[in-house]
């Protein structure tokens, strides 16, 4: 499981000329699904999403409060393209759980968040369509959270031990 956090100003997603969801300050999530994904990948990941500390506090200190700590909101996006990985220019994206599968842990991951932080804090994007994301980045910061899968594939390891 990968995650892109930006700590924004604002953020929305649009399908077509619809505005899905927006938020003001807070994080916005590009969340990337691996097929080797389980529930405790997304606990973890869900757990640092609320406590990383990327904000400052009411004095001013920088890097000292959580997205949580300061009763801001989070904008989810599903972004099945950061399992991808290169073949010459091409993406190949067998590494992402299937669109099916994907959906439906998607959308646990969503419950989980609401109930780990708070229901009308957490907004999202609309799973599988082509969306517009619209982020204003306070800062800006962008932290990667990569957990590795469970199971590594070995053919994609054996191809990168080729290529050292």
């Amino acid at each position: 499981m990968k995650a892109i956090i930006q700590r924004v100003m604002k953020a929305s997603v649009t399908v077509g000329d619809e505005t899905v969801s927006s938020i003001g300050s807070g994080v916005c999530v590009l969340l990337g699904i691996s097929r080797y994904d389980t529930v405790k990948e997304m606990d973890s990941i869900i757990k640092k999403i609320l406590n990383l500390r990327i904000f400052e506090d009411d004095d001013g200190k920088r890097w000292n409060k959580s997205v949580k700590d300061r009763d801001m909101e989070i904008l989810c996006v599903s972004q099945f393209t950061l399992q991808s990985i290169m073949k010459g220019n091409k993406l190949d994206f067998h590494r992402a759980m299937s669109a099916d599968k994907s959906e439906e842990f998607y959308n646990l991951f969503l419950d989980k968040l609401r109930k780990s932080y708070k229901i009308d804090k957490v907004k999202d994007g609309k799973f599988g369509a082509y969306m517009q994301v619209h982020i204003q980045n306070d800062g800006p910061v962008t932290v990667e959270l990569d957990y590795p899968p469970t199971k590594p594939d070995k053919a994609d390891d054996a191809k990168e031990s080729e290529k050292d």
